[in-house]
């Protein structure tokens, strides 16, 4: 037998036996739940034998940086979404950076973001929607969320626009997608950039179309927790050709080259171009055109996020299912109020968040620490209000932020709001048993 075929012969040998340690050791499928006893995480990680196969495969490539589970991934997230162009990263926050920082290029003429323009956001969410906005020297101006949606209320954006306004940068909280129509009118009207953070939103629908694509940029997270998983990853995606050739040089070191991982010569005149003041016919593969990063993501975390593809839609469907059945039961609960969706929405829910009303008996600490000591695992929404943590304590406000608005709904959701999960890995067993502990909680 020759050294190829008898190379594919182990290799079957090794992918069969890895579908079978599978089996062995992470199908959880057969454990039972004990209340009280099993821990009820918030999320987890989803999968089966075949996230294990193509990640051992692409380990025998050992190829290891971006190549072919790399653009598999890619072509086939952006055919998922129905947009152009998706570039794989290492993480979610790197895919807020990636996407702020493409809109700072000088390509972009007169709407280029450059230091001390502003963009406005909000302050109740995760902080890496912000950070590239404040690490950069543009200034982030923020506005109040609607009570009942917890999302960006669009309402406030005209009193937080200035002469200096060139985007908005906002999440979709808990897989909520926020007023695309409004917030969308308003970008076009004044000429802004829209960036979706869509981290928590995958798979979300507005009026039937995905979240993530209504913006210039659409970014996602594939941490465990996210609705696709690959450890670490993240995607930046859009349709505009400019801003997809940008974000591939911001991505890819600043180079100008475009040519794929162990690829030379893509552009045919590799040695024959002027660029700057370089000698003429410099080397095309080291001319920077931005100042730029790494960002890229490895082929064996693709290799994980292709098999993850396949499940999105059935991802999607239990979230749904998840967070409707907590709704059900704890809808006409005293002191909660559960987070709203727009009619024209479909969220597939990230969590299920509840805030409590300013007259309960207790307080959200209590509530939490109830939930905890039954092994329920409760998260507050993340910052809560960013401007209020240490990391703000050294900003000058107006001059390195601005609050445009009361952030009076982002201050309760602070205080009084917590969230538990609703991922694809809750059994109804868990669900019950969590709705069943909240209710006791309240009703005593």
């Amino acid at each position: 037998m020759d050294k190829v075929n008898q190379a594919e012969r182990i290799r079957e040998e090794i992918l069969a036996l890895t579908a079978r340690y599978y089996a062995c050791v992470h199908d959880k499928s057969s454990e039972k739940f004990v209340p009280g006893e099993s821990r009820v995480n918030y999320a987890g990680r989803c999968f089966d034998e075949k996230e294990m196969i193509n990640l051992v495969d692409s380990s025998l490539e050992f190829w290891l940086t971006s190549g072919r589970y790399s653009r598999e991934f890619e072509e086939r997230f952006a055919n998922m979404l129905g947009v152009k162009k998706c570039l794989l990263v290492n993480s979610g926050s790197s895919a807020n950076l990636l996407a702020f920082m493409s809109l700072t290029a000088p390509e972009l003429g007169e709407r280029q973001i450059k230091r001390g323009d502003e963009v406005i956001t909000v302050a109740a969410g995760f902080p890496t929607t912000v950070s590239p906005i404040l690490q950069y020297g543009a200034v982030p101006v923020f506005v109040d969320i609607e009570p009942d949606t917890v999302n960006i209320d669009p309402e406030l954006l005209e009193q937080a626009l200035s002469c200096r306004t060139k985007a908005v940068m906002v999440a979709h909280t808990l897989g909520n997608p926020f007023d695309l129509e409004k917030v969308g009118a308003f970008c076009k009207k004044h000429n802004l950039w829209l960036v979706e953070d869509n981290c928590d939103a995958l798979g979300s629908r507005y009026k039937g179309r995905f979240t993530g694509t209504f913006g210039d940029f659409g970014t996602s997270s594939f941490y465990p927790p996210h609705h696709l998983t690959m450890g670490e990853g993240g995607a930046v995606y859009t349709s505009d050709p400019l801003l997809a050739k940008i974000a591939l040089s911001y991505r890819d070191w600043g180079r100008d080259c475009w040519c794929q991982s162990g690829v030379d010569n893509t552009c045919k005149c590799r040695f024959t171009k002027q660029f700057g003041s370089l000698p003429k016919g410099y080397d095309h593969k080291y001319v920077y055109s931005h100042f730029g990063y790494n960002l890229k993501a490895t082929d064996m975390q693709a290799a994980v996020g292709c098999a993850q593809l396949d499940k999105l839609e059935g991802f999607s469907e239990l979230r749904k299912r998840n967070f409707e059945f907590l709704r059900s039961k704890l809808a006409e609960v005293p002191f909660l109020k559960i987070m709203a969706r727009l009619p024209e929405s479909d969220p597939a829910w990230f969590g299920f968040l509840m805030t409590l009303s300013e007259d309960a008996p207790f307080s959200r600490n209590e509530l939490a620490e109830f939930l905890e000591k039954r092994n329920i695992q409760t998260r507050n929404l993340f910052s809560g209000n960013l401007t209020r943590h240490p990391c703000f304590e050294s900003l000058v406000n107006e001059r390195d932020y601005r609050i445009a608005s009361s952030l009076e709904h982002t201050d309760a959701v602070m205080n009084r709001a917590l969230w538990i999960g609703v991922y694809p890995g809750m059994t109804m067993e868990k669900l019950n048993y969590m709705a069943e502990s909240i209710l006791s909680f309240c009703r005593r």
